[in-house]
């Protein structure tokens, strides 16, 4: 006779959406400040997790940097300086060069109506002064890039340090005349990719972030 094992399914890792990725959007997203303490009796309310779920959760953004655990006062976000921030982008600098040749060399026809179509969509928020919706396309292009680049270790390595730099990125979008800079760095990325370049991609890609770089340092 074989014994029978009963194995208890706890909801929150299964039913609800996840709890670090909601945690990590909302720091993203300005809801919480830097230096904000992240209160688990609080963050168990406000997402309706249990408090195992928030410690776990909270556990996971330490280890991606976006959040730190003080002494005797639990957890809290963690603040990014300027210099830490240009430190990330030199580091990303090689990783998304690398991802943008992967891209141009994988790219295949259907990929490339899709980066038309998003090339467009950048130069209409530009256009029109967008910047919010210009902030979430420049995301949303870094993103397909590294999903073309299929190169597993640079997209899980670079999506842990955008994520420790995502709140200077946001203000560099906002920052005065960036825009009308940094679109026509975009484009020439996509245009470089589109005409299955690595050479070209690769060079446009390293431009924009030593462009970043330079301006991360005149904020300081």
């Amino acid at each position: 006779m074989t014994d029978t094992v009963v194995v208890e399914v706890d909801e929150d890792t299964t039913s609800r959406p996840d709890l670090t990725q909601q945690i990590r959007e909302a720091i993203l997203g300005a809801e919480f400040a830097p230096h904000q303490r992240l209160i688990e009796a609080d963050l168990s309310e406000r997402y309706d997790a249990s408090r195992a779920a928030v410690r776990t959760a909270l556990l996971n953004l330490a280890n991606e940097g976006l959040v730190e655990r003080v002494p005797n006062r639990g957890a809290r976000v963690r603040a990014i300086s300027v210099d830490e921030a240009v430190e990330i982008v030199e580091v990303r600098i090689g990783l998304e060069t690398l991802c943008a040749r992967k891209a141009a060399e994988n790219l295949t026809d259907a990929d490339a109506d899709e980066l038309q179509t998003l090339r467009g969509a950048i130069g209409t928020a530009v256009t029109s002064g967008n910047l919010v919706e210009y902030s979430r396309l420049n995301q949303e292009l870094d993103r397909r890039i590294r999903e073309l680049s299929r190169h597993r270790t640079a997209t899980q390595l670079l999506e842990r340090l955008r994520a420790q730099s995502a709140r200077h990125q946001f203000r560099l979008a906002f920052h005065p005349g960036r825009a009308a800079q940094s679109a026509p760095e975009h484009i020439a990325i996509i245009d470089a990719i589109l005409s299955r370049d690595p050479d070209a991609a690769e060079a446009a890609t390293r431009a924009h972030l030593s462009g970043i770089v330079d301006v991360l340092r005149g904020m300081d």
